[in-house]
């Protein structure tokens, strides 16, 4: 069986599933929470999800490089975490679905340009996570 076969018939161990699980289950109410905090008007601005988004993003970007750069290998941290917590406190659909109900309410600027911000400044906060982390002192692990 080839590489790539091999890959696709791999399955993820239970340890690790049952780690991504738990940190699924803490993300999601996470972000309900910031969710209620935030309001949002009917054909308003999308700001709970926006900033759920990307204080992921910027979360992701600052965990991912401190995990890869400066700490050792570890079975769960970055499955607990990086897939399960921030996997199910960041939201994609959300932002689909919101976006979709924007345009067809006739809000299709604003559903644009949603989308458009969130994906520009996702990126840059993500960017911005990264950058961060490697200004925090304190050597590489590799």
């Amino acid at each position: 069986m080839g590489e790539v076969a091999a890959s696709r018939t791999r399955r993820v161990a239970p340890d690790v599933l049952a780690v991504i699980a738990l940190g699924g289950a803490l993300g999601a109410p996470a972000r309900y929470e910031v969710a209620q905090l935030v309001k949002v008007g009917a054909g308003g601005f999308p700001w709970a999800t926006f900033l759920t988004n990307l204080s992921g993003a910027f979360v992701l970007g600052f965990f991912l490089t401190v995990v890869i750069e400066r700490l050792p290998p570890s079975r769960y941290l970055r499955p607990f975490f990086a897939v399960g917590f921030l996997g199910s406190y960041t939201t994609f659909s959300t932002l689909a679905v919101e976006t979709a109900t924007l345009v067809k309410d006739g809000h299709v600027g604003l559903g644009v340009g949603y989308t458009a911000a969130s994906v520009a400044a996702g990126l840059a906060v993500a960017y911005l996570g990264i950058v961060s982390a490697r200004l925090v002192p304190g050597g590489e692990y590799r």
